[in-house]
């Protein structure tokens, strides 16, 4: 059994870490930034290290100083959390090196489904639907011009190495297509210094949905439902629920089973989610991508099944077996997430770091709140700006709703702008509560302040 481990992250989630790894009764090491030294996950930890400056390439993205701490403080295994280092094969081979255990899938699973061609390869070698598009990568923009004539337009040009909405562009005719493929190259390069690009049908009207997958080195697979995000902000998720309103039970089940074959096709191990393209009019589904590691999104599974995720996560790398089987895992009730950001919502988003006065989150029956924020904190400009997870659950998605409205209400965060009156404006909108929508709701419906009157 792992007795000590690293949390190789920051934020909410090195936190929600450390608390899973104290009613484990194990140890826990955090290491922060110059701009984290304040931080909440420093001050729970066992341990704490500074790995360098605010820069996340000289701190938090640090192979070098992250292994030097972790050989120091004879930590057994490393959990990467999201974000970072989490689907970061090359980190993931240096802990083997190292003889420290990675909490995640194999170096060789995270680059099957990490390298975006080669995973809808891999999937359509497992029966898994995928959207109709290029084999691989495309060579050339006449190759690509070739296959988007066969497929037919508008297609959707994606970096293989791509991620968090970054590396996708959309093209309606060939015109576009020339110019997409020659500037999405050059944003993969410099961004995941990978500039390989594919093509596929871009279907507009849908859902996204993901299954959350658990697998153990013994080759037991299991699925524990689905999650809705189709409340996207430019590819960004901005609210998840369970169940989705646009699935029924044996659409979960037929989803839930291409995820476990997704994962038992590169002999995944550990948590991970495979998200899925969902054609809420014919109840088609394809193959997006599988994300090797935890998702932010993850509570909302856990209020759901009663299984805690992350205390799975350390389990199965210390070697046990999953403690759930398919036929034990249960769906109770609904859960939704909102994803409380430092942003004005009525200023396109802006970020709005800086000092938290008042800080007062939430409670009562049904509602979680995960979060490192205290009253003095300062939210830094240098990393992400979620402040928080706010987490409601009742038997019914109208409860849940409900919930989410009164929480909502009761959250106070002073000194800095937050999403909160956004989430508000959401709640109250009538086809969002109806749950008939896409992933293009808020370019149909853009939630302006004047909303509020």
């Amino acid at each position: 059994m792992i007795k000590k481990v690293l949390i190789a992250n920051r934020g909410e989630i090195a936190v929600r870490i450390i608390r899973a790894c104290k009613e484990l009764n194990i140890k826990t090491v955090a290491i922060f930034s110059e701009a984290d030294s304040d931080a909440l996950h420093v001050r729970l930890a066992d341990e704490a290290y500074c790995i360098g400056p605010t820069a996340s390439s000289e701190s938090y993205l640090n192979f070098t100083n992250i292994m030097s701490v972790a050989t120091l403080t004879q930590v057994d295994a490393i959990h990467p959390g999201y974000g970072f280092l989490s689907e970061n094969a090359a980190f993931a081979e240096i802990c083997a090196e190292c003889g420290i255990t990675f909490i995640g899938p194999t170096p060789d699973a995270i680059t099957q489904m990490g390298t975006k061609d080669i995973a809808r390869t891999t999937m359509q070698k497992a029966g898994v639907p995928t959207v109709p598009g290029s084999d691989g990568i495309i060579e050339s923009v006449e190759e690509g011009i070739s296959i988007a004539e066969e497929i037919g337009y508008p297609v959707i040009i994606k970096a293989t190495a791509g991620g968090g909405g970054k590396g996708i562009r959309v093209a309606r005719d060939q015109a576009e297509l020339q110019k997409g493929i020659s500037i999405t190259q050059k944003e993969a390069k410099l961004n995941f210094g990978n500039s390989g690009v594919y093509l596929e049908k871009y279907i507009e009207d849908f859902r996204h949905v993901e299954i959350q997958v658990l697998a153990d080195k013994y080759g037991n697979v299991i699925h524990l439902g689905e999650r809705d995000c189709t409340i996207q902000r430019r590819l960004q998720k901005l609210v998840e629920e369970t169940p989705s309103p646009a699935i029924n039970e044996e659409k979960r089940r037929e989803m839930g089973e291409a995820a476990v074959q997704a994962a038992l096709a590169v002999n995944y191990v550990g948590a991970g989610t495979i998200e899925f393209i969902y054609d809420h009019r014919n109840g088609n589904f394809y193959f997006m991508e599988m994300n090797t590691r935890i998702q932010v999104e993850h509570p909302v599974t856990e209020m759901v099944t009663g299984i805690d995720l992350i205390k799975e996560q350390i389990l199965v790398a210390s070697g046990e077996k999953l403690s759930y089987t398919q036929e034990e895992v249960t769906f109770k009730g609904w859960a939704i997430e909102c994803r409380i950001n430092a942003e004005n919502p009525d200023r396109n988003f802006m970020p709005s770091p800086g000092k938290i006065g008042m800080y007062l989150p939430p409670g009562g029956f049904g509602v979680r709140v995960d979060s490192a924020v205290f009253p003095g904190y300062v939210i830094p400009p240098y990393y992400d700006s979620m402040i928080a997870k706010l987490i409601t659950y009742g038997d019914t998605r109208e409860e849940a709703i409900a919930k989410m409205k009164r929480a909502l209400s009761e959250f106070v965060i002073e000194g800095i702008d937050t999403t909160i009156p956004f989430h508000l404006r959401l709640f109250n909108h009538e086809v969002f509560v109806h749950g008939d929508f896409n992933t293009k709701f808020l370019e149909d419906y853009p939630l302006k302040q004047e909303d509020d009157a």
